[in-house]
């Protein structure tokens, strides 16, 4: 049922519902706090709905958290795989989620609005981008796979990126990317990830800078004297602003997503079984990593991340040009065939993981217009593999 006109811990907080048989879900979040090393000031009724929190932590640090907590169960759902869980956004009437419900913000940014899937069974909390999921689409299930519920378990704190795509509610997915950020994690997180949510909502940061943010957080709290980056150091500003000076530029926040690409590659190449080194570059029209296998071969590997749209049989592609031309040379933008030997390329926009595929440039489409060059968009075929020494034995 809605409430309308009534405060909340003594302030506005928008539109508040009445609930339920969710006394369980708000004695969850105040052992959440506690196992976070906080101390909960005020709680306000277990019978409304967000839940405001008045938190004090050891540190004197204060924070109001305003929580919109949904249950979430792995009981099985017919015409939905058998290890899936769910949990489901319910407040009010049916007949009002027909309307808008805006979730409620602090104007002056001090609290943090999070939105928490919670699985009792498991303790585990799901936390979702509060800024793509405002409005709440009031009646639908969100859904995560028992082994992220069982990663958080075994780690803590769990980060992907899953696809979303339009439903009965938008006609548009929640974000521009088709990906959205999730985060799995321990109650004794609970105020960790309530600093993530706070900066992510500030910054305004789009899934991809957000899943940077809370993979950076996997670690807990840092030293008490936190040095300053160097780039902090050399721009004379916070990490905060210089997130917020990428996540307002296009291209930077491209060229970040193509480094972030990078790095996942070279972590994931570096003493992988079959490799035996592994040197990345960063010289202007070279590729970016020499590669070594363990019989000798050396291949110089592109790295590049493969586009969110598949082609209409479903297949993979992938984006292989530069970013412009030089001045009256067209054939400048698009790489020459002997410019590096495989693309690898990062799946993270299709499948919300860093994985990868690789393929010989030798075996790709050529410019239909300039000779000796690639086609602009590959098609990732079955003659890509998902490893190098994979890719290697093909040619045996």
């Amino acid at each position: 049922m809605r409430v309308v006109d009534e405060l909340l811990a003594g302030r506005s907080v928008g539109e508040i519902y009445r609930v339920a048989r969710r006394r369980d879900l708000h004695d969850f979040l105040h052992e959440a706090v506690k196992a976070s090393d906080g101390q909960v000031l005020y709680a306000s009724s277990p019978q409304r709905a967000p839940v405001y929190l008045g938190v004090q932590l050891a540190s004197d640090e204060r924070i109001g958290m305003l929580v919109y907590p949904f249950r979430v169960n792995s009981r099985a759902t017919q015409n939905r795989p058998d290890d899936e869980v769910r949990g489901q956004l319910r407040y009010g009437s049916e007949k009002s989620w027909l309307r808008e419900h805006p979730i409620g913000r602090d104007i002056a940014g001090v609290d943090v609005t999070m939105i928490l899937g919670i699985d009792l069974d498991d303790e585990v909390i799901l936390g979702l981008d509060a800024q793509l999921w405002d409005p709440l689409p009031m009646g639908i299930s969100f859904y995560c796979k028992k082994d992220d519920i069982a990663r958080a378990k075994d780690t803590g704190w769990y980060v992907w990126e899953k696809i979303n795509r339009p439903g009965p509610k938008r006609a548009e997915p929640r974000s521009p990317t088709n990906l959205e950020t999730v985060v799995a994690f321990m109650p004794d997180r609970l105020v960790d990830y309530a600093r993530l949510e706070r900066r992510s909502t500030a910054l305004r940061l789009e899934p991809a800078l957000r899943y940077v943010a809370a993979v950076g957080m996997r670690e807990q709290t840092p030293p008490e004297s936190p040095q300053r980056h160097v780039l902090e150091k050399q721009f004379a500003l916070s990490s905060e602003q210089i997130l917020n000076v990428i996540n307002g530029r296009n291209r930077l926040s491209v060229a970040v997503r193509g480094g972030v690409a990078e790095y996942h590659l070279e972590q994931q190449l570096t003493g992988a079984p079959g490799i035996r080194s592994v040197r990345r570059l960063d010289v202007d029209a070279m590729h970016d990593f020499d590669v070594t296998l363990d019989d000798g071969t050396l291949w110089r590997v592109e790295c590049k991340n493969a586009s969110p749209k598949t082609f209409a049989s479903g297949e993979f592609k992938v984006e292989v040009q530069k970013t412009r031309a030089s001045k009256g040379d067209a054939a400048s933008r698009f790489y020459a065939v002997d410019a590096f030997d495989v693309v690898a390329a990062c799946l993270f926009s299709v499948t919300g993981q860093w994985e990868f595929r690789f393929g010989r440039t030798r075996d790709m489409a050529q410019h239909n217009g300039f000779p000796g060059r690639l086609a602009a968009i590959q098609k990732i075929t079955d003659d890509w593999t998902d490893s190098l020494p994979a890719l290697r034995e093909k040619d045996r």
